[in-house]
């Protein structure tokens, strides 16, 4: 083989594109912040997470929070190219409104409280609150969640049913840092329409008896070199 042909071979060797591969992965953790002054009522167990304003004239607001476990399912080293959460909407409520998720800045303990519908269950010890990370020790840096400002992704949610969101530059960028920093994985929260009442939308949670309406994260990526 002349030296020029060798050149040749070891360029198209390297330049074979890696085969791209596809990885769903089931929510660790998830709940519902409750509005409450006083941090006093949870939904860490319960079969559904709550997102937007309650019909109640006080208090109504509710926000999901949802973790995905991507250091366990996508290899440190992987070149993630494209990101999909899945919800389930479970009805109830069929005007569309956007829902919104954010990435969180910090972490949060599910809890053990259990609620089946938005109005939430007493506070236990280690649940996501209004205003605590970990009731009843640790406080989020103010009420409602720490979470960053600008929306990784957004979705138009209506009657029941699967939506996505996907798409995102942003949505893609977080999976990314997290699969390379894992101590710096705290989630999504899900924020719904907040100003207007009685539009929360009730998303199946990873308690949900149904197993195929839970929450969802499919994640495409290459590992550098793979043919």
């Amino acid at each position: 083989m002349n030296k020029k042909l060798a050149i040749l071979t070891v360029f198209l060797l390297f330049a074979v594109p890696a085969t791209a591969e596809t990885v769903l992965v089931e929510a660790g953790r998830d709940a519902t912040l409750i509005e409450d002054p006083d941090g006093a009522r949870a939904n860490g167990a319960g079969p559904a997470l709550f997102a937007g304003r309650t019909s109640q004239s006080r208090n109504g607001i509710r926000r999901g929070l949802v973790f995905f476990d991507v250091a366990a399912a996508v290899p440190r080293n992987a070149v993630v190219e494209a990101v999909s959460l899945r919800l389930y909407h479970l009805g109830g409520n069929d005007s569309t409104r956007t829902i919104r998720v954010h990435r969180v800045l910090s972490d949060w303990s599910e809890g053990p409280s259990f609620a089946g519908g938005g109005g939430g269950a007493p506070s236990l010890p280690g649940d996501a609150t209004w205003l605590h990370r970990h009731y009843a020790d640790v406080s989020w840096v103010r009420p409602g969640g720490q979470f960053a400002g600008r929306p990784s992704a957004a979705a138009e949610v209506g009657p029941s049913g699967v939506y996505t969101w996907d798409g995102s530059a942003h949505l893609v960028q977080d999976v990314r840092l997290w699969s390379h920093v894992p101590a710096r994985n705290f989630g999504w929260v899900l924020i719904g329409d907040e100003e207007t009442p009685q539009n929360s939308k009730k998303l199946a949670s990873r308690e949900h008896p149904d197993a195929a309406l839970r929450p969802r994260l499919e994640i495409t990526y290459r590992l550098p070199g793979r043919p």
